[in-house]
């Protein structure tokens, strides 16, 4: 399990970074993660949206 401190710093540099995105996606998920991070019980996650699908409809890796 992680400790309350590295879990804080975690949080705290994705939504650093977050609010230097500069697209939407990025930031996004960047502030999903600071929420799992900053959450304990259950993680935050934002619904999927058409680009989501998209991008996983397509592939990413090696399996294209």
């Amino acid at each position: 399990m992680l400790d309350t401190e590295f879990k804080k710093q975690r949080a705290q540099t994705a939504r650093e970074l977050a609010a230097i995105a500069t697209d939407r996606f990025t930031k996004r998920r960047l502030l999903d993660l600071a929420a799992r991070y900053e959450d304990d019980d259950s993680p935050a996650r934002s619904p999927l949206t058409l680009n989501d699908l998209e991008f996983k409809r397509h592939g990413t890796g090696s399996e294209r």
